[in-house]
């Protein structure tokens, strides 16, 4: 369970790193960022054990690390989260896209 700093925080990271989306079948949220950032990635493995963590990867000399949630993790952790703390205050593009995303995959 995250404190109020701690969702905050994590909703500012996706705000300005996240991708909101999905594969036409599952939907998903997503952090791609390079390895300079892994305390990050690994205060979310610490913090939010219901996302997964992929890599280091290293891709034509770039070099990072992939936060995604997705499923019920997703739908169960994640968007309470999201539908909480997101609003269009904040970026009214982020705040569309992750609406699109929630009507597109029935979140």
């Amino acid at each position: 369970m995250l404190n109020d700093f701690e969702e905050g925080f994590l909703v500012g990271v996706l705000l300005g790193e996240g991708h909101f989306g999905g594969d036409g079948k599952v939907a998903h949220v997503t952090l791609r960022m390079h390895t300079d950032h892994e305390n990050l990635f690994r205060w979310l493995e610490t913090k939010c054990p219901w996302g997964r963590l992929y890599g280091p990867y290293d891709h034509s000399g770039r070099r990072y690390f992939q936060w995604m949630v997705r499923g019920s993790a997703l739908r169960d952790h994640l968007v309470p989260i999201l539908d909480r703390r997101l609003d269009s205050t904040l970026s009214s593009k982020v705040h569309e896209r992750y609406l699109d995303m929630k009507h597109r995959y029935r979140l």
